[in-house]
C-alpha cells in the first residue's frame, strides 16, 4: 500500500515507519521537525520503500494539496501533533492550531481522496481511573489541559468524517509510551528522563508526591498496535486503547530505575520537586486493552522491566548522557 505518516520522524512515528517498511509498504513521511528529528529516521532514508521524507507543516494546505494529488494513499497514520502538556498550558494557541486545525486539514484531504485515517490521540483525555479493572474506551473524559482539549476536539472531528461521509477512520489512545528514541531531556518521557539521570548519577526528580500512577507501554508494542489498526476494517469508526494493563506509581518507577545502577558509582538520589502543572495531573492511569485484544488480537509483549532494560541500553550506547 501507499502510506502517509504525519509526524513520522517523531519518537513513536519512526517505529511506525519501521514496521510499515518491514511489512513491504511504500511510505511517505511528513514532519515539520518541531518535535521529530531527522536522526530518528536516518537508517530508513536509503530504504527503497521510503519514497519521500517531506519537511513540512500539516497546516500548509498547498503542500497537502500537492502531496495528495501526486500520490494515491491507502492509509494516513496521523501522528503529527504538539504533545507537551506544559507547552499547551503556556501557549494553548499553538497546540490547538497543530492538533485540531492541522487535523482538520489532513481530514479534508483524506475525505477528498478517500484515504483511511488512523488518528493518534492520547490517554491524557481520560479522567482518573477509579478501580483496578482499568480505563475502557467508555470511561469519562476530562480535558484537564489544552493539549487534552485539543485532542478531544480532533477526535470528534475524525469520527464525524466516519459518520457523515463514511470515511474509514479510527481513533487510538495509547497510554504512556516509552523506549528507544524518546527524548531524554525536558520534553522526553518519564522513563527516558529517569534512566538518563540514573546513568549519569544525577538525582531522579519526581513532580509532586509521586503517588500518581502511569500505565507504561513499550514503544514497539505501541507501533505494532498503531499499524494494525490501519490494516483492520473492524475498528473503523471506533476508539481503541492500548496499554500494558499494569500501572506503577512514579515513586515505584523511580526506585525500579534507580535499582539498575550499574553505571553510576554512587547511589542515585530520588527527590521530590514542586509539580509544574498540578491542575492537569491525572492521579491514576491504568489501561484496559480488552477491546484491542478482541478486535485486533493485540496485546503487549514487552513487560516494564524488560522495556526499561532495553531503553537503558539504547541511551547508553547512543551516548545521550
Amino acid at each position: 500500500m501507499n502510506v502517509l505518516v504525519t509526524g513520522g520522524a517523531g519518537f513513536i512515528g519512526r517505529w511506525v515507519v519501521k514496521r510499515l517498511l518491514e511489512d513491504g509498504h511504500s511510505v511517505w513521511i511528513l514532519d515539520d521537525l518541531s518535535n521529530g528529528r531527522r536522526e530518528n529516521i536516518e537508517e530508513f532514508l536509503s530504504h527503497p520503500n521510503l519514497r519521500e521524507f517531506i519537511v513540512g507543516d500539516i497546516k500548509d494546505e498547498t503542500l497537502l494539496n500537492q502531496l495528495f494529488a501526486k500520490v494515491q494513499f491507502n492509509i494516513c497514520y496521523h501522528l503529527g501533533a504538539s504533545i507537551n502538556v506544559q507547552d499547551s498550558i503556556d501557549d494553548p494557541r499553538t497546540t490547538f492550531n497543530n492538533d485540531t486545525i492541522g487535523t482538520f486539514y489532513v481530514m479534508e484531504q483524506c475525505r477528498t481522496h478517500n484515504v483511511k485515517v488512523v488518528f493518534m490521540s492520547t490517554c491524557m483525555v481520560y479522567d482518573r481511573c477509579t478501580d483496578e479493572t482499568g480505563i475502557t474506551e467508555e470511561h469519562p473524559i476530562k480535558p484537564a489541559s489544552p493539549y487534552a482539549g485539543s485532542k478531544i476536539a480532533a477526535e470528534n472531528m475524525v469520527l464525524s468524517y466516519y459518520y457523515a461521509y463514511g470515511l474509514p477512520t479510527v481513533v487510538i489512545r495509547p497510554f504512556n509510551t516509552y523506549g528507544p528514541f524518546q527524548k531524554t531531556g525536558g520534553e522526553g518521557g518519564v522513563v527516558a528522563i529517569f534512566v538518563r539521570n540514573q546513568l549519569k548519577g544525577l538525582p531522579i526528580q519526581i513532580y509532586g508526591d509521586g503517588t500518581q500512577t502511569r500505565d507504561l507501554l513499550y514503544v514497539e508494542d505501541c507501533a505494532r498496535f498503531v499499524v494494525q489498526t490501519g490494516y483492520s476494517d473492524c475498528v473503523n469508526g471506533q476508539i481503541v486503547n492500548a496499554g500494558l494493563g499494569r500501572d506503577i506509581s512514579i515513586n515505584e518507577l523511580a526506585k525500579l530505575v534507580a535499582a539498575g545502577n550499574e553505571v553510576a558509582s554512587v547511589p542515585v538520589e530520588i527527590k521530590h520537586v514542586p509539580h509544574i502543572h498540578p491542575q492537569s495531573e491525572i492521579q491514576k492511569l491504568l489501561c484496559n486493552y480488552e477491546k484491542a485484544e478482541r478486535l485486533l488480537n493485540w496485546k503487549p509483549e514487552v513487560d516494564l522491566e524488560e522495556g526499561i532494560t532495553r531503553t537503558r541500553e539504547w541511551i547508553h550506547i547512543s551516548n545521550l548522557l
